[in-house]
């Protein structure tokens, strides 16, 4: 099965929660982020792809500089 890294997907936002800075907060956006209602209760996996995305981006070190 292929992963889904859509915008608004959990994968898309365990990435940008780790990239922004923001705390560990498993969550997706069906219709894309902002747009129509934010899902907080995952399944386990959509609570897997959400931990991917945070993962990858935590050991790629690629963080916003708020400079």
């Amino acid at each position: 099965m292929k992963l889904n890294k859509s915008h608004g997907s959990p994968h898309d936002r365990g990435g940008a929660d780790s990239y922004y800075g923001r705390s560990y907060s498993p969550h997706y956006w069906p219709n894309g982020t902002g747009h129509g209602y934010k899902v907080v209760d995952l399944t386990e996996e959509q609570r897997k792809e959400y931990n991917d995305g945070w993962n990858e981006n935590e050991e790629l070190g690629h963080f916003k500089d708020w400079g």
